[in-house]
């Protein structure tokens, strides 16, 4: 029996490949492989594509966030609000810059960070919001903006899985005070490695990040600031320019199977689908059903040959990094919900009509068994 796989970087990478190959080339050939024309190439053209002034290639995503809270001053004393659901790197941002995390819970829908939460958790010492547009979904910006605003509060965006989304006609990455993208292979825009930028109208945002990601500095053996090491390398960004200019369709693509997946699904006993805001434009990074017995779905799958995963299993709240701390008492329904009941399914573009096809049927039929069967005591 074939099996559907959760993802194939092989698939994609083999559509690529002469593409990827001449990059490379290009690169070994020129002979410079830090900081050079390659990523200054990707930089114009990334921020061009999410509509900002700036873009500024780093290592990755994790150091992408920190950095931008670096370059916005926070550390000790501050507080850095975030989501309850999300993968623990946006924590640990907060949590490499010397700052408190302050955790509240999600939308049960979007699986994004509640706004109306978020507010309430403000505080006189509260100076960034990490906002995740998680699973490709944009985040409901709006009353995030207009409640942060008015306090002076950073909105910092956290678009490791919405490379090319829309919030009211806008990119992600162009709606908040600075964005952080990772470039891990498996995302919507992925390199051959790590990878990850930041984008921001700010001037000294940007600026401050490019020294930040060079010793802290930018010029040679001048060092004006404590920085760091975190720099997208020349191979990667060629990489990442080849991939840049087929973003959109493979975007359009994963539109297409979540809508036959959304459409196949609805109505289905037992089975919550993913919630959309209708100002937003989701890229689909994931597309994440919810069920009460979510194990014995994807076991029901597995037996289908349906490949899935679970994002997230654990909440960062729940983790033993944070046992022994006040993090760990929260209590996050919502958030502990989705660990408990989400699954994602296969969703990559260049998945084939046959093997959409053979997801809705086993994930119809795996949903028809459970609701037949009784829950296990």
């Amino acid at each position: 029996m074939s099996s559907v796989e959760f993802f194939s970087l092989q698939r994609q990478h083999a559509e690529l490949y002469a593409a990827l190959a001449s990059a490379g080339a290009r690169v070994i050939q020129r002979g410079h492989f830090i900081l050079g024309a390659e990523l200054e190439q990707f930089e114009h053209d990334f921020a061009a594509y999410c509509g900002t002034k700036h873009a500024v290639g780093v290592g990755n995503g994790l150091e992408a966030l920190a950095l931008i809270l670096r370059a916005l001053g926070v550390g000790p004393g501050d507080e850095v609000i975030v989501p309850g659901h999300t993968f623990i790197a946006t924590w640990l941002a907060a949590e490499q810059v010397g700052a408190s995390v302050v955790a509240v819970d999600v939308d049960p829908g979007t699986y994004n960070i509640d706004a109306i939460k978020a507010e309430a958790a403000i505080t006189p010492r509260t100076r960034a919001i990490i906002v995740v547009h998680l699973y490709g979904q944009p985040a409901n910006m709006s009353a995030l903006a207009q409640m942060a605003g008015s306090r002076r509060i950073a909105i910092v965006e956290d678009a490791a899985q919405a490379h090319g989304a829309t919030y009211d006609g806008r990119r992600v990455g162009s709606l908040g005070t600075a964005a952080a993208f990772s470039f891990y292979p498996t995302k919507n825009l992925g390199a051959l490695g790590d990878g990850g930028a930041i984008t921001t109208d700010d001037d000294a945002i940007a600026g401050s990040v490019r020294a930040l990601r060079n010793y802290g500095s930018t010029v040679k053996y001048r060092h004006d600031e404590l920085g760091g090491n975190s720099r997208l390398d020349e191979l990667q960004a060629s990489y990442l320019n080849v991939k840049l200019a087929v973003l959109d369709a493979k975007n359009e693509s994963r539109r297409s199977i979540a809508s036959r997946y959304s459409t196949a699904f609805s109505g289905t006993e037992g089975l919550g689908l993913p919630a959309v805001a209708e100002c937003a434009g989701p890229v689909w990074h994931l597309y994440v059903v919810r069920h009460r017995r979510r194990d014995q779905l994807q076991e029901e799958l597995h037996r289908s040959g349906i490949r899935t995963m679970i994002h997230y299993p654990m909440p960062p709240h729940r983790q033993r990094a944070y046992a022994g701390t006040t993090l760990s008492k929260l209590h996050l329904p919502h958030t502990e919900q989705a660990a408990e009941q989400v699954l994602s399914l296969p969703m990559w573009p260049e998945l084939t009509d046959a093997e959409v096809d053979k997801v809705i049927s086993a994930v119809l039929s795996a949903a028809k068994i459970l609701g037949e069967c009784p829950a296990e005591v």
